[in-house]
């Protein structure tokens, strides 16, 4: 064997999760090794430059935020788990944020990093439903969401159980699900507890700076503990002897071995590599659900379009709430709007420009057969103005007509055709597969999955991920 190209670990996918798990296991001493396909760190929260400006990706707002010296949750864990002081990420919280329902968000709920304004909105708008929401509440609190082992329930079912205003039930669903829900229609309660947590119970923030502070931290944690990474240098293939992986195909035709693999890359993209499926004989189901997200770069912040409130609004102008893989091109009835200037940044402190971004539910197989790039840039010229006419139904009226025209220095889109050519997730999908495998276990015994597919969500959720396939089947196994 050459031992310059074994490893004690490789991870496989240099996104939020994987960079987690190497930060974790070269603080103990094992040697590790991140490849990566791309040039970029980060996956599916990342950032890209045109015309020397700065865009992020994924990161509307890192969710689970609690204040100082809060014990026992998910974001203390992953501090204390990868030794990074609260300070190096810079948090700073949401100002507030809306679920906006009806044609023109005339039922709305708000809520802020502290629960007790979602609930007072629930009691007044919803007055017979507040007894039970606060049940509900106290189940989602008492449940044990990092369970490996947990039994698949249906979050609409149990959640039935306590809010029985259609309404109101699809009001509670729409943010979780656009945040972090991989399955139409409904979730897996487990799933649904986690988000709901990260988002109303505990909250959003972002870096001034926005993803690229995240990066440069764990990039820099990374490095300190003596991890190797390798850009540009994809996995091709597993090759498997005796139900173990044997060793690592890369891009360039090079091999390299490893007592353990750590995929972060998804189940169904393990599976590619030569993983044979998790239920012999049927692969791994690849997720159905993806995004179209505009971008819109202003020359002003959005306070002085009158926008200066709200930091995310969760928005839905039907009679129910559809999360499914839609038809058309794009769903433009439902969405998220993110306004990254509102955050509650240190006085006089604010981004260089004005951000509007919009996301909507898209079709992959739509934007994936479109014949040549003339046609594909025509349509996202097309669903641009209509993503972005949808959204501003759900904000304070503009000042002038032309008002958000004349403010706009530049535009981008991304669709599910880039989603795929930059992070490798099959059809498009942001949260993966909607089956999810909670121990990370393949039916390779050294080859294990972290990240999205594992099934902790958010970018908080995809670190732990990591770290816990990390602790579970490296760092305490034995032997």
């Amino acid at each position: 064997m050459n031992t310059s190209s074994h490893y004690d670990v490789a991870i496989i996918g240099a996104g939020m999760a994987g960079l987690a798990a190497g930060i974790r296991l070269a603080h103990f001493g094992k040697r590790v090794c991140i490849f990566e396909r791309h040039n970029a760190v980060g996956g599916l929260n990342s950032f890209y430059a045109i015309d020397g400006r700065k865009y992020d990706v994924g990161l509307h707002a890192m969710t689970n935020w609690v204040p100082p010296g809060t014990k026992g949750t998910p974001l203390g864990k992953l501090l204390r788990q990868l030794r990074i002081d609260r300070d190096e990420f810079a948090l700073h919280p949401q100002k507030r944020s809306r679920i906006a329902f009806g044609p023109a968000g005339e039922t709305s709920l708000t809520f802020t990093n502290d629960f007790a304004v979602l609930e007072a909105e629930v009691a007044q708008k919803f007055p017979a439903q507040i007894d039970g929401f606060r049940a509900l509440v106290a189940l989602v609190r008492a449940y044990d969401d990092v369970s490996l082992d947990a039994k698949p329930e249906s979050a609409r079912a149990l959640v039935r159980r306590h809010v029985t205003d259609p309404l109101l039930e699809d009001m509670l669903f729409c943010p979780v699900m656009y945040y972090g829900s991989a399955t139409e229609r409904d979730m897996e309660f487990g799933q649904f507890v986690i988000m709901f947590k990260a988002l109303f119970l505990e909250g959003f923030a972002r870096p001034l700076d926005g993803v690229r502070v995240i990066l440069r931290v764990l990039l820099e944690k990374y490095r300190q503990a003596g991890g190797e990474r390798r850009m540009k240098c994809g996995v091709r293939r597993i090759v498997s002897s005796a139900g173990r992986a044997d060793r690592l195909v890369l891009d360039d035709g090079t091999e390299v071995t490893a007592t353990h693999v750590l995929s972060t890359i998804g189940a169904a993209e393990t599976e590619r590599l030569g993983v044979e499926a998790t239920v012999p004989g049927a692969a791994h189901p690849v997720g159905r659900l993806s995004y179209c997200e505009t971008i819109t770069v202003l020359n002003r912040p959005p306070a002085k379009l009158g926008w200066a409130d709200d930091t995310i609004v969760f928005f839905n102008d039907s009679a129910r709430f559809a999360y499914e893989q839609t038809a058309g091109p794009v769903d433009a009835r439902s969405g998220v709007i993110c306004l990254p200037n509102n955050f509650a940044y240190p006085d006089g402190a604010d981004l260089a420009e004005g951000l509007f971004r919009c996301t909507c539910l898209a079709n992959y197989d739509h934007w994936t057969s479109l014949p040549e790039e003339a046609a594909y840039q025509a349509e996202k010229q097309r669903w641009y103005g209509e993503i972005q006419r949808s959204a501003l139904r759900f904000l304070p009226p503009l000042p002038a007509p032309d008002a958000l025209g004349r403010a706009t220095v530049a535009t981008d889109m991304f669709t599910p055709r880039t989603i795929t050519k930059f992070t490798g997730h099959l059809g498009g999908a942001i949260y993966g597969s909607p089956v999810k495998i909670r121990d990370g276990r393949t039916p390779l015994a050294n080859v294990y999955l972290a990240g999205t597919d594992q099934g902790f969500l958010g970018i908080v959720g995809a670190m732990l991920s990591g770290i816990s396939m990390a602790n579970f089947h490296v760092l305490a196994a034995k032997g």
